[in-house]
């Protein structure tokens, strides 16, 4: 079988997320019935009719390919090429009638994350970048901002309940920065690679959580990692570290190590 280009891939993966979307906006703002996961994280039907016609769509575009869902689990997860999906990242968002909720998507290829798409499907947004292939936001280039120092730095993340057992730590890394917004879940990361806010902190997350934005924000030319400063792939953290301006990401890290 010949070997798909990135450009084949970047437009599958898209084609993937309007799928998801198809099945989301039928549902965002109609009320749902929402169920409680062995976490105690909430899903609802969107949320699991977005991964099944995502998956179905991989097997048969791609059936010697992996796929790793949120809601669904692995199959093949020791292929090649290795799809991760989080049909919606930020389903409390959602089930409350915030926009800002979204689609994750990346492609892991030999354990590596070389493609992704972050895709909001209220706000009309799609974010995909990936190794060779330039970031974009609905089709124009996106990048990050420079940020000369910490202090300038303006921090989002999800919520600070995330930080349980490392409050003091991120209690310092606030007290370092400029500005922190919370919410947004994987938009933070979006608004990230297009220049909006300088850094993003994360902890507590899955591999669907990161694995498709790495490549979005590397693309645009930012930085993401773990808290230790390795590239994040499957199975080898939880907590993330991104920033636009590698001055940021390095006085970030400090504070994360104590």
């Amino acid at each position: 079988m010949t070997r798909p280009s990135t450009t084949e891939l970047a437009s599958f993966a898209a084609s993937l997320a309007d799928a998801a979307r198809g099945v989301i906006r039928r549902y965002h703002n109609f009320g749902v019935n929402i169920e409680a996961k062995a976490d105690e994280s909430p899903v609802t039907v969107a949320d699991r009719g977005a991964e099944r016609v995502m998956r179905a769509l991989i097997e048969e575009r791609f059936p010697e390919h992996g796929i790793a869902g949120e809601e669904y689990g692995k199959v093949r997860e020791d292929a090649e090429f290795v799809w991760s999906l989080d049909p919606i990242d930020g389903t409390k968002a959602f089930i409350t009638g915030s926009p800002r909720f979204g689609t994750l998507i990346g492609l892991v290829e030999n354990g590596k994350p070389v493609l992704g798409v972050i895709d909001m499907p209220v706000l009309d947004e799609r974010w995909i970048g990936g190794r060779d292939y330039m970031a974009r936001m609905n089709g124009s280039p996106v990048e990050v901002r420079a940020c000369p120092q910490l202090s300038d730095a303006i921090l989002a993340a999800t919520s600070p309940a995330m930080f349980e057992g490392t409050e003091e730590i991120y209690a310092k890394l606030c007290a370092g920065t400029r500005y922190q917004v919370y919410g947004g879940d994987c938009h933070n990361f979006a608004t990230l690679a297009g220049g909006h806010v300088d850094l993003c902190v994360e902890a507590g997350l899955q591999d669907y959580d990161f694995l498709a934005v790495v490549p979005v924000i590397e693309a645009a030319g930012g930085i993401v990692t773990d808290w230790e400063g390795n590239r994040p792939a499957p199975g080898s953290t939880n907590r993330i570290c991104a920033a636009g301006d590698k001055r940021v990401h390095e006085a970030a890290l400090k504070i994360l190590n104590g």
